[in-house]
Order: C-alpha cells, then structure tokens, then sequence
C-alpha cells in the first residue's frame, strides 16, 4: 500500500524546547511508521502537495492529514485515482465532499475528533472574555488607573460584568465538541439548550434540553455554535435568525465562519441586537485583509487558534493514525463519509 502523510510537526518551534522538530518525528514514528506492515510505501507531503488533489494524489492508495477544502474531493479526483481508497483529515472539521462519487468509488473519509474538550474550553475563553473583559480591565489597573485624570475613578467605571449562572445556553450542534460545551455550561450552573438534526439519545444528555432550533434562538442568552459547514447550515444564522433572538444576546462561533451571514451579524451587532460576538473563525479563511467584522467594538475574533493546545495537537497524531489503521484493517471509525 502506498500511503502520503500530510506530515504535522513542531509550527516552527512554538510549543518551546520540550516539543522540538525530534520529539514530533518520534510521535509519527510511533504512531505510525512502526506500525507499518514491510510492503508499505510511506511518503510525507504537504497540504501544497495535495491542495489540487487530483494533481497530488499521484498513485496513492491512502492519503492521512489532508485539509478537506469545498469540493475537493470530487467525481473527476476519484475516477483519474481509481487506487485511492481512503482519505483522512486530522482536523475535526472539512469542506464540502462530493458523496456520491465516494460512494461510487468506495472511497472512506475519516475526520478525527481529537479536540472536542479543548475547542469547547475555548469557545468559554471567548464567552468570559466577552463577560469579564480581563485584559482591558488588566490594563486600566496596571498603566490607566494611575494617570491624573483617573484618579478616583474605579474598575468599576470600565467594563460591565456579567454573571452567567441561570442565565440559558443554547448550542446548535450536539457533537463530542457541543456536548463538551454542554458540559462546562452545566457547570456554570447555567439552563442548557441543544439543537441537533438527529435527537441524542442516552442518559448523558438528560441535563440537555434538546429543542428545535427556533427555541434556541428565542430563548437563549448565549448562542454557541457546534455544527459542521454544510450546505444546509450555509448562512445558518442569517437578518431572520437574528430578528427571533433575545436583545442583547451573546453569539459564539468556534465552527465555521460561513454559518454566520456576517453582514447581517454586524448589522446586529451595529443595532445592539447582539450584545457581542467572539469569533475563531470567519468566512473565507484564510483572509487576505480585515474583515469587516473586525471594525466592531463588541467583537472578539481570533484567528482559528482553539485547536492550537500542543496536547490537542498530540491527540490528532495519535487518533489519526488509530484511524488509518482502523480502516486498513477492516473496522474504520470517525467515517464522515
């Protein structure tokens, strides 16, 4: 079998000394090279290599950690690659897949769920950011506080908090990374709302108000999306979403920019319909210059950093390789397609 491997390794050194260049070759080496049968042929690329894939895919007969953009993986890839039979990203997410044409060819699609408690726990550091303002108020205390004309004047008189205990959750995509959400919002003691195309079912999701999406929209205080890019959730929270919500409510995105019509959010935004918005994605990533979301005050957008944690990191090598080897021996799991 010939294999090429979107090789994933230190991002230029960031993760500091303990994670240098050798300690990411030895991870592969153990996730996956190891375990290689004698008659398999490895090579590592890149995601340039395979950014036109039906250039990339030269007479592979598995591709693992490609970044699955918007019809990549189409009917003329497939039919000019008759040996490619499996192709994986290590990345949650992905773009939008021809699926009839993997059917056809029986071809297998794998994501890999290695970050759902880390991208849940970011999705918080951008609502408490948005409720606490701990930088600004950071700042004022250290350097503005103490300038003449803000003697007298208090914390207090910077920012406003805002306490989330009772206050109602809403999550649209009940997956591992909203059903993490669900969990630290619980723990906030705050009522949890969830929307799902398909209701869990199980015990664990009894603390779960599972609704429809018109209910989380109306009576949620903070709306939190989960729910990957498709073209049903294309501009989800479009001017009509908006005008069903609370005044004043909260929206978090740690998805995909495109579900959020960003015109209308700002103009949300602009009106105070939406009391803030914190962002780690945006349409049309990677952006080439500011987008017009950026001009907002009450934004807080980052640039798709919540997967960054080097344990996260980590975990994509390790399950990602758990699940070429999973469909290399006949039980494949994570299959999106």
């Amino acid at each position: 079998m010939k294999i090429g491997c979107v090789y994933a390794g230190s991002l230029g050194g960031m993760f500091g000394e303990k994670y240098d260049e050798k300690f990411w070759e030895n991870l592969w080496k153990e996730s996956l090279v190891d375990k290689l049968e004698p008659g398999d042929e490895l090579e590592w690329i890149s995601n340039e290599d395979i950014r036109d894939l039906d250039e990339g895919a030269k007479d592979y007969d598995a591709i693992i950690g490609a970044w699955i953009t918007d019809d990549m993986i189409n009917e003329k890839v497939l039919t000019n690659h008759p040996k490619l039979k499996y192709i994986s990203t290590l990345s949650h997410g992905f773009g939008r897949i021809d699926v009839d044409a993997v059917h056809k060819h029986n071809v297998t699609v794998t994501n890999t769920i290695y970050g759902d408690v880390t991208i849940a726990q970011y999705a918080f550091a951008l609502l408490m950011d948005i409720c606490h303002n701990v930088g600004k108020n950071d700042e004022f205390y250290r350097h503005e506080r103490w300038l003449p004309e803000n003697q007298g004047k208090r914390i207090l008189h910077v920012t406003p908090q805002i306490e989330l205990y009772e206050k109602t959750f809403g999550i649209i995509g009940l997956g591992n990374i909203g059903y993490c959400a669900a969990k630290i919002a619980n723990g906030y003691g705050m009522k949890v709302l969830g929307y799902s195309r398909h209701k869990k079912e199980g015990d664990k999701y009894n603390f779960i108000e599972q609704v429809e999406l018109d209910e989380v929209l109306k009576r949620s205080d903070v709306i939190s999306i989960h729910c990957p890019l498709t073209e049903s959730t294309k501009n989800l929270l479009n001017k009509e979403a908006f005008k069903k919500m609370k005044d004043g409510v909260i929206i978090i995105n740690t998805a995909r920019g495109a579900i959020i019509d960003e015109a209308a959010l700002k103009e949300a935004l602009d009106s105070g319909k939406v009391y803030a918005a914190g962002l780690d994605v945006v349409a049309g990533e990677p952006l080439s210059e500011p987008c017009d979301l950026m001009s907002c005050e009450n934004t807080r957008i980052t640039e798709h950093i919540a997967w960054l944690p080097v344990e996260s990191r980590i975990r994509s090598i390790k399950i990602g390789c758990e699940n070429f080897f999973n469909w290399k021996n006949g039980h494949p799991t994570s299959v999106v397609v």
